[in-house]
Protein backbone atom coordinates (compact mmCIF):
# COMPACT_ATOMS: atom_id res chain seq x y z
CA UNK A 1 0.00 0.00 0.00
CA UNK A 2 0.86 3.31 -0.85
CA UNK A 3 -0.45 7.08 0.05
CA UNK A 4 -0.17 9.63 -2.59
CA UNK A 5 -1.07 13.62 -2.66
CA UNK A 6 -2.60 13.80 -6.16
CA UNK A 7 -0.98 16.92 -7.97
CA UNK A 8 -3.94 17.68 -10.35
CA UNK A 9 -6.48 15.49 -9.06
CA UNK A 10 -9.78 14.66 -11.64
CA UNK A 11 -12.62 12.91 -11.83
CA UNK A 12 -10.92 9.59 -12.17
CA UNK A 13 -9.69 9.86 -8.75
CA UNK A 14 -12.67 11.09 -6.94
CA UNK A 15 -15.18 8.65 -8.62
CA UNK A 16 -13.04 6.04 -6.91
CA UNK A 17 -13.33 7.80 -3.87
CA UNK A 18 -16.76 8.20 -3.87
CA UNK A 19 -17.08 4.33 -5.00
CA UNK A 20 -15.73 3.17 -1.70
CA UNK A 21 -17.81 5.89 0.51
CA UNK A 22 -21.25 4.82 -1.25
CA UNK A 23 -20.60 0.88 -0.95
CA UNK A 24 -20.09 1.83 3.30
CA UNK A 25 -23.25 4.19 2.98
CA UNK A 26 -25.24 2.29 0.80
CA UNK A 27 -24.25 -1.49 3.15
CA UNK A 28 -25.00 0.73 6.38
CA UNK A 29 -28.59 2.68 5.18
CA UNK A 30 -29.22 0.63 2.16
CA UNK A 31 -29.21 2.05 -1.79
CA UNK A 32 -30.29 5.53 -2.48
CA UNK A 33 -31.50 6.89 -5.81
CA UNK A 34 -28.42 9.51 -6.84
CA UNK A 35 -29.24 12.25 -9.46
CA UNK A 36 -28.04 15.76 -10.06
CA UNK A 37 -29.83 18.69 -10.62
CA UNK A 38 -29.72 21.47 -12.54
CA UNK A 39 -32.28 24.58 -13.14
CA UNK A 40 -30.97 26.92 -15.46
CA UNK A 41 -31.75 30.76 -16.33
CA UNK A 42 -31.09 31.73 -20.13
CA UNK A 43 -31.06 35.18 -21.77
CA UNK A 44 -32.53 35.98 -24.74
CA UNK A 45 -30.12 34.35 -26.92
CA UNK A 46 -29.76 30.66 -25.04
CA UNK A 47 -27.02 31.47 -22.99
CA UNK A 48 -26.81 29.81 -19.89
CA UNK A 49 -26.55 33.12 -17.14
CA UNK A 50 -26.60 31.37 -13.99
CA UNK A 51 -29.21 28.92 -12.34
CA UNK A 52 -29.04 26.52 -9.70
CA UNK A 53 -27.07 23.24 -9.41
CA UNK A 54 -27.60 20.71 -6.71
CA UNK A 55 -27.99 16.69 -5.81
CA UNK A 56 -30.22 14.83 -4.37
CA UNK A 57 -29.22 11.28 -2.84
CA UNK A 58 -30.57 9.94 0.53
CA UNK A 59 -34.16 11.34 0.00
CA UNK A 60 -32.50 14.97 0.28
CA UNK A 61 -31.30 17.54 -2.17
CA UNK A 62 -28.51 19.57 -1.49
CA UNK A 63 -28.04 22.60 -3.32
CA UNK A 64 -24.26 23.36 -4.13
CA UNK A 65 -24.98 26.29 -6.18
CA UNK A 66 -27.26 28.99 -7.02
CA UNK A 67 -25.66 31.99 -8.69
CA UNK A 68 -27.44 34.74 -10.80
CA UNK A 69 -25.58 37.74 -12.31
CA UNK A 70 -26.20 40.95 -10.16
CA UNK A 71 -28.86 42.70 -12.95
CA UNK A 72 -31.02 39.76 -12.15
CA UNK A 73 -31.03 39.53 -8.10
CA UNK A 74 -33.92 41.05 -5.91
CA UNK A 75 -36.15 40.36 -9.56
CA UNK A 76 -37.53 37.04 -7.71
CA UNK A 77 -35.73 34.96 -10.29
CA UNK A 78 -33.81 33.40 -7.39
CA UNK A 79 -36.96 32.48 -5.39
CA UNK A 80 -38.18 31.05 -8.01
CA UNK A 81 -35.16 28.81 -8.90
CA UNK A 82 -35.36 27.56 -5.06
CA UNK A 83 -39.30 26.78 -6.03
CA UNK A 84 -38.45 24.61 -8.85
CA UNK A 85 -35.69 23.13 -6.49
CA UNK A 86 -38.23 22.21 -4.36
CA UNK A 87 -40.40 21.13 -6.37
CA UNK A 88 -37.83 18.69 -8.29
CA UNK A 89 -37.46 17.44 -4.25
CA UNK A 90 -41.00 16.60 -3.94
CA UNK A 91 -41.27 14.62 -7.19
CA UNK A 92 -38.14 12.66 -5.47
CA UNK A 93 -40.14 11.84 -2.10
CA UNK A 94 -37.27 13.53 -0.67
CA UNK A 95 -37.10 14.93 3.00
CA UNK A 96 -36.08 18.22 2.60
CA UNK A 97 -33.08 20.45 1.23
CA UNK A 98 -29.94 21.59 2.46
CA UNK A 99 -27.28 23.94 1.49
CA UNK A 100 -24.58 26.31 2.83
CA UNK A 101 -23.89 30.01 2.55
CA UNK A 102 -21.25 32.21 3.46
CA UNK A 103 -22.15 35.54 5.63
CA UNK A 104 -21.25 37.97 2.33
CA UNK A 105 -23.98 35.99 0.74
CA UNK A 106 -27.83 35.15 0.97
CA UNK A 107 -28.04 33.88 4.31
CA UNK A 108 -31.08 35.67 5.01
CA UNK A 109 -32.77 34.96 1.11
CA UNK A 110 -33.09 31.48 2.32
CA UNK A 111 -34.10 32.16 5.89
CA UNK A 112 -37.39 34.15 4.23
CA UNK A 113 -37.87 30.79 1.87
CA UNK A 114 -38.25 28.84 5.09
CA UNK A 115 -34.71 27.55 5.55
CA UNK A 116 -33.49 27.39 9.07
CA UNK A 117 -29.75 27.49 10.18
CA UNK A 118 -28.16 24.61 12.00
CA UNK A 119 -24.95 25.05 12.35
CA UNK A 120 -22.02 27.93 11.26
CA UNK A 121 -18.22 27.52 10.91
CA UNK A 122 -16.14 30.74 12.08
CA UNK A 123 -13.46 32.20 9.88
CA UNK A 124 -14.49 30.66 7.08
CA UNK A 125 -13.16 32.02 5.37
CA UNK A 126 -11.02 34.29 7.82
CA UNK A 127 -13.69 37.55 8.83
CA UNK A 128 -16.68 35.76 8.17
CA UNK A 129 -18.99 32.33 9.15
CA UNK A 130 -19.83 29.66 6.72
CA UNK A 131 -23.76 28.85 7.56
CA UNK A 132 -25.63 25.55 6.88
CA UNK A 133 -29.27 25.75 6.46
CA UNK A 134 -31.69 23.20 5.98
CA UNK A 135 -36.17 22.78 4.95
CA UNK A 136 -38.24 19.69 5.85
CA UNK A 137 -40.72 19.19 3.08
CA UNK A 138 -41.93 15.96 3.86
Amino acid sequence: MTIEVVATPGEAERDAILAVLVAHNDAAVGPSPRRQVAIVVRDDAGAIVGGLWGRIGYRWLFVEYLALPPAMQGQGVGRDLMLRAEAEARADDCVGIWLDTFSFQARGFYEKLGYTTYGKIADFPPGHYRFFLSKRID
